[in-house]
């Protein structure tokens, strides 16, 4: 089976510029997802997805594929993933006739992983019937206690969500609300079929990969860089030998 890991990494960012070579405990922020990928027993090939020359010479040197830049219209702040990914694949098929079985998207500002949390899930997914699966963490808010504001008068709320059985869920203890999840960027594995077919990044059946919260890093400003250094000094996630 063909299993692509794409790490799709563009220049531009508006929080942190160029936060994805950024350097993290002296290695590019990027290079820790491109580890990650290479350290699968699964994944097949690895590839940055990127617009930046110097990204790309990066990638390379961690042992990355790059066998393109992206093009700037698909580098904008409103760019999504399916744009990014069905390029990627109409590329490679036209350009190697290489279409993969399954799509391993590992975003660079989230460079927290395990050895072997990529494998497990990809081997998940494969023993399901589900479109894909995705990284959540248990959220640390929960969203029955968050509210809307009227669109015709804003001096009235609205609760944002009711849950059936539970009267006013907004004063309810947390505890007798329905846990809930939020998607990380650590990991989505996806049937290539659903980008270049049924434009989709995620199918209708997705099962979920929770990993702890307190390796749920998105990267997006300083302090979580230094975050993410703490948890890699302090754990036997994937990392490089100083």
């Amino acid at each position: 089976m063909e299993v692509l890991a794409i790490i799709p990494a563009r220049s531009g960012s508006k929080g942190l510029p160029g936060k994805n070579i950024k350097p993290l405990l002296q290695h590019p922020l990027i290079a820790y997802s491109i580890k990650a990928a290479l350290s699968s027993k699964l994944v097949t090939r690895t590839i940055v997805n990127t617009d930046s020359n110097q990204i790309a010479d990066i990638a390379k040197t961690y042992g990355a594929e790059t066998p393109f830049l992206r093009p700037s219209v698909l580098a904008g702040d409103f760019t999504t993933d399916l744009e990014v990914f069905q390029h990627q694949l109409q590329w490679l098929k036209e350009n190697e006739g290489y279409i993969p079985d399954l799509i391993v998207q590992l975003r660079p500002t989230s460079p927290i992983r395990f050895d072997g949390w990529i494998d497990e899930a990809i081997t998940k997914l494969q023993s399901s019937n589900a479109d894909s699966l995705r990284a959540i963490t248990e959220s640390p808010n929960t969203p029955f206690k968050m509210w809307l504001l009227n669109a015709n008068n804003e001096e009235i709320m609205e609760p944002l969500l009711k849950v059936n059985g539970i009267d006013e869920p907004y004063n309810q203890p947390r505890q007798k609300l329905p846990v809930v999840y939020w998607q990380t960027g650590t990991l989505d594995v996806i049937k290539t079929s659903l980008i270049s077919e049924n434009q989709s990044m995620s199918g209708k059946h997705i099962i979920p990969f929770i990993i702890d919260k307190k390796y749920a890093i998105d990267i997006d400003d300083v302090n979580s860089f230094y975050k993410a250094e703490e948890i890699i000094q302090q754990t036997n996630c994937i990392k490089f030998d100083e």
